[in-house]
């Protein structure tokens, strides 16, 4: 007997404005389901205990449309891209690693098919998703986008979470959180430190911070389920977003092109604490969403198209970002290059966390895609690469404080040494020695951290001070 399981709509989320009108990929895709004899619509359930329209394989691009046809955090997944102009310098530059070149940012660059009409010399691209939002900007807002209305529509109260004591992941979560009346509890790596200032300020006014041991922070998930345990209590229960994903996959009717969703809303009758654990740095393949609908706005005609080819640089933290921005591209059918800058771990271990997000991503979303559509993420999606000047995680090197000085004081553009300074690295070199890379730069945001590695390097930052008076 197969059981029929109604699907409810999230009751509290706003009214939403009329539709926009559908593109063709879109419009396909309901020519598709409107054929399935209306008798089966109801006769199958995947193995997520999802209603499944039978025997229907869908192209990339309509693939790409129903994945995209649900709630998001972010109200339009509009960004802002400028254009970088590289230029040699002679060593005019005295201080950082970029004494030889020189920028200057094209805040209004022509795009679309007038991208490259014009020889303009050495310029890469970049991606301003750091001007998202005052605190959860670039990939953390990106990684969240797709997460937060699932998290809300499966009923949750609280949001475990962990981080480093400046994780802008960590802030992300807090501020998301509390502008939707849920509470997060953080677990910062380390001690707290003598002063609260950058994410960890933050984090510690939106959310509840704990600060944990470095030795036991080595045990991330027997941490995160501890502490979330201890959240949930006799009467509560914890969940993981995978989870939250294999019960909240979206489905059409034959009657109704709408997606809906199941579980009740947050505002039943039910208050009980449930508990979801996100993984650092949002480490999980419903954090691909949100790239993927980064992906599908900036392949707009009027934007960088579908046909040309590009290097997308990114600096890389968990790699979670890359792989979405390559599965992305891989299921449009885009002729893009992931350049992913590796700051964390070594490469094995990236390679690793991409195999695993690409089977979670699979194993979760593909049921509806031919799966040709990915044999290519077999071979991986993403050229992962080292830095340019490779260090211990989280440290930074003498004069990379000037190099961001002097990318600020020449584009308007803020950097850190930590993250996107590695990205900036890797697009000029790249650009500087390749002229035809067409490489786009995403701009991850992180840039409060800067407050946190003013103490840490006060020497770096006090020269700053010093030339500044000479």
């Amino acid at each position: 007997m197969v059981k029929i399981r109604i699907l409810i709509r999230n009751t509290r989320q706003l009214k939403e404005p009329s539709p926009p009108t559908l593109s063709y990929s879109t419009k396909l895709l309901e020519m598709k389901l409107h054929c399935v004899p209306a008798k089966t619509a109801f006769t199958a359930l995947n193995n997520n205990g999802f209603q499944a329209l039978p025997n229907i394989k869908l192209s990339g691009e309509e693939f790409m449309s129903k994945l995209l046809e649900r709630r998001w955090t972010l109200l339009s997944p509009d960004t802002k891209v400028h254009q970088i102009m590289v230029s040699s310098t002679q060593g005019r530059n005295k201080r950082g690693s970029f004494s030889n070149f020189s920028f200057l940012n094209n805040n209004q660059p022509c795009l679309g098919n007038k991208m490259f009409e014009d020889n303009q010399g050495l310029s890469f691209y970049i991606v301003r998703d750091d001007l998202l939002h005052p605190f959860i900007n670039g990939n953390k807002a990106r990684k969240l986008d797709g997460l937060l209305p699932l998290i809300e529509d499966n009923g949750v109260t609280d949001v475990v979470t962990c981080g480093g004591c400046q994780s802008a992941h960590a802030a992300a979560v807090a501020v998301s959180c509390a502008e939707r009346g849920l509470m997060s509890h953080l677990l910062l790596r380390g001690e707290k430190p003598e002063i609260l200032t950058g994410y960890n300020l933050i984090s510690t006014l939106y959310g509840n911070v704990t600060y944990v041991p470095r030795s036991f922070y080595a045990h991330r998930e027997k941490m995160l389920q501890t502490h979330a345990s201890m959240i949930a209590g006799n009467s509560g229960n914890i969940v993981y977003c995978s989870d939250i994903i294999d019960t909240s996959i979206t489905t059409q009717t034959s009657d109704c092109s709408e997606f809906v969703q199941m579980n009740a809303p947050r505002d039943t009758k039910s208050h009980s604490t449930k508990v979801v654990i996100v993984n650092e740095g949002a480490g999980d393949a419903v954090a691909l969403l949100g790239l993927f609908r980064l992906v599908d706005y900036l392949s707009q005609d009027h934007l960088l198209g579908r046909k040309r080819a590009f290097n997308v640089v990114v600096d890389s933290g968990t790699g979670t970002t890359a792989v979405g921005l390559g599965l992305g591209a891989l299921c449009l059918g885009l002729p893009w290059k992931i350049t992913a800058v590796m700051l964390a771990d070594k490469i094995d271990a990236y390679r690793e966390q991409e195999k695993c997000l690409i089977s979670e991503f699979k194993r979760q979303f593909c049921f509806l895609l031919d799966s040709h559509k990915l044999n290519g993420s077999d071979d991986g999606v993403v050229d992962w690469v080292d830095r340019c000047h490779p260090r211990k995680f989280g440290n930074i090197l003498e004069g990379e404080i000037d190099t961001c000085q002097q990318i600020a004081q020449q584009t308007g553009i803020l950097v850190d040494p930590v993250y996107t300074l590695a990205a900036w690295e890797m697009a000029t070199q790249i650009t500087s020695t390749h002229e035809d890379a067409n490489v786009v730069m995403l701009h991850t945001g992180g840039t409060l951290g800067m407050f946190g590695l003013a103490q840490r390097y006060k020497p770096y930052f006090g020269m700053l001070i010093n030339e500044i008076k000479s």
